[in-house]
């Protein structure tokens, strides 16, 4: 099972709780992609393979989802009843 495990935001955005600011996120488990993968490379990889999940390492375990803003391709975790995206509460780097 893929496991998002930890986030980078960009620079000048260490604290900000926007998952759009989201850099690039750690991934452990199952076969690629592993290690730290830009949110753009996840979009695509869950786009190009949408019988994989990845789930966020926290309960209740979400699993990400692709989202746009205009040209802008992220991803963030699927709706649940937390206020944030369950993205924002992976350690930061």
């Amino acid at each position: 099972m893929l496991k998002a495990t930890a986030i980078r935001m960009r620079v000048g955005q260490k604290d900000t709780d926007d998952v759009k600011e989201i850099d690039s996120i750690h991934i452990e488990g199952g076969p690629s992609p592993k290690g730290w993968e830009k949110k753009e490379n996840l979009y695509d990889f869950l786009r190009d393979n949408p019988n994989d999940k990845i789930y966020v390492d926290i309960e209740p375990n979400p699993e990400l989802i692709k989202a746009k803003d205009g040209e802008q391709k992220y991803v963030r975790s699927s709706p649940n009843d937390t206020e944030n995206d369950n993205l924002l509460k992976l350690p930061r780097e």
